[in-house]
């Protein structure tokens, strides 16, 4: 019985809920080690979201939607939460139903602020322009 209260206390920190955070800044460089003096990896542009694995001091290891890990500097993130388009396309509708009519469309790799979770699968977003509707989670990631 001891073992298993021991499995159980090191599987219960692997079901809590993913950190994301979103950059701030115009750009920002993802980088194989956790300094300026690393290897430039990607650039990554405002609002792109990423989840967070380790967080130091001035920087944090994250996981961007392809699953690569890099390491980016802390200032460049901040806490809006945004998601990623992952499918071809992500219809947004009106109500959180699938019979609800279409507000917009965004495409792939586009990124929509989380506004809230809404009940059975579905999140309201908002567009760069304004508009706000509601996807399914399977399409967008960052949730």
């Amino acid at each position: 019985m001891r073992g298993f209260a021991f499995l159980l206390l090191a599987v219960v920190p692997s079901l809590q809920a993913a950190e994301f955070r979103s950059v701030q800044e115009n750009v920002a460089v993802l980088y194989d080690a956790p300094s300026r003096a690393s290897t430039p990896l990607f650039v990554v542009q405002r609002n792109y979201p990423l989840e967070v694995i380790v967080n130091l001091e001035a920087w944090v290891k994250v996981r961007d939607a392809s699953g690569a890990l890099t390491w980016i500097e802390k200032k460049s993130l901040g806490d809006k939460r945004m998601l990623l388009v992952t499918g071809p396309s992500a219809e947004a509708r009106a109500r959180p139903e699938e019979g609800a009519p279409a507000v917009f469309s965004a495409a792939q790799n586009v990124t929509l602020e989380l506004v809230e979770v809404a009940p059975n699968g579905w999140l309201r977003v908002r567009h760069a322009d304004g508009a706000t509707g509601y996807v399914r989670a399977v399409q967008v990631w960052g949730n």
